[in-house]
């Protein structure tokens, strides 16, 4: 995507922030060194981050004496952006307070590209995304195929979790199993629950789920999934945002990304940033990639800068021709490539 112009007085605005952040950065970094000096810092550990607070984070020992207890700790300067879920190496200083020193390395990293286009950190180490959806609001094909090319591409497993069936009835009930089904054939595992039915308890297939794994549930607002959260973490203050009578639309609750330790075992991140996956910051590659049955495809089409739009001799239509792709999800996959081009267009229109 192309940048835009910046004006001299932009421009002038974000040099001074930059000085500003390389001036604290040093104060903060020879703050950190005499500390060091003056032996204030304990020995080297790794710990676990479970929460982001700008400049300074919470970190969980996790050796030695203080395994489990909690500090706040700043981060030297040449470490790239943490985010909950990196382990780290750390050092303890004075008051429950410790200082990052180096990040360990990551088994993958979920990002989401932020209001100008650059990708932003959001969780790492994740064994799985849980995205819920439910008939109420009516789940959508294309916003769920959004997610999954977001969890294919960082190599994270996903599973789709239907809550809120005890709104199932004779006038739904058949185009969701439809939807769920294309999802199933396409090897991805399909749970379904009721948080309203679980009350106070997590439901057992939500236990069976999340126990001895590292979660994330996404999913758009009004699903149901704060409510499920708090059947996990029910000594957790979280509130649960309804689905607004007027518009059908849900209500952003959580506001800020935090990683717990589940009582049935198994941990949650819990993140606010993820809600929608904008997808326009991907090249089409990364797209073919993220559709599962059309990987297999890449390379295939008589062209090599096939557009995959009707283009002759396209291998996506010809493996939907032959059944191997449903109609739904190359339409998804059209609109979906249709989206990205229409949105850099408009970047390059700023430039």
């Amino acid at each position: 995507m192309a940048k835009r112009r910046l004006n001299k007085r932009q421009q002038w605005r974000i040099e001074k922030i930059q000085k500003e952040r390389a001036n604290r950065a040093a104060r903060k970094e020879k703050a950190v060194q005499e500390q060091a000096e003056a032996g204030e810092l304990g020995v080297e550990q790794q710990g676990l981050v479970i929460a982001h607070f700008g400049q300074q984070l919470d970190i969980e020992a996790l050796e030695g004496e203080t395994q489990s207890q909690v500090f706040r700790c700043f981060v030297r300067a040449n470490i790239d952006s943490l985010v909950t879920g990196d382990k780290v190496i750390w050092r303890p200083g004075k008051s429950e307070t410790g200082v990052i020193v180096a990040r360990c390395d990551r088994d993958n990293l979920l990002q989401r590209p932020d209001n100008f286009g650059a990708l932003k950190p959001v969780a790492a180490n994740i064994d799985h995304i849980i995205l819920v959806i439910a008939p109420e609001p009516e789940p959508h094909d294309n916003l769920i195929d959004r997610y999954l090319v977001a969890s294919e591409t960082a190599d994270i497993p996903a599973v789709i979790l239907l809550n809120k069936t005890d709104l199932i009835g004779e006038h739904n009930r058949e185009q969701i199993q439809t939807l769920l089904s294309r999802y199933e054939n396409l090897g991805y595992q399909v749970v379904q629950t009721s948080a309203a039915s679980a009350q106070d308890a997590p439901a057992p297939e939500v236990q069976e789920l999340v126990k001895g794994q590292t979660s994330v549930f996404v999913g758009q607002s009004g699903v149901g999934k704060s409510s499920i959260i708090q059947t996990l973490l029910p000594d957790q203050s979280l509130r649960v945002g309804a689905v607004s009578e007027s518009t059908g639309k849900g209500v952003h609750t959580t506001t800020t990304a935090r990683l717990f330790h589940l009582p049935i075992g198994g941990d949650l991140i819990d993140s606010p940033g993820i809600r929608e996956f904008g997808l326009w910051h991907m090249t089409p590659q990364e797209l073919e990639y993220g559709f599962r049955e059309i990987r297999p495809l890449i390379g295939h089409c008589k062209f090599r800068n096939c557009r995959h739009m009707g283009d002759p001799g396209c291998a996506l239509d010809a493996a939907a021709e032959a059944g191997d792709i449903s109609p739904e999800r190359l339409k998804s996959f059209h609109r979906i490539l249709q989206d990205m081009t229409e949105q850099q267009a408009r970047g390059l229109k700023l430039s």
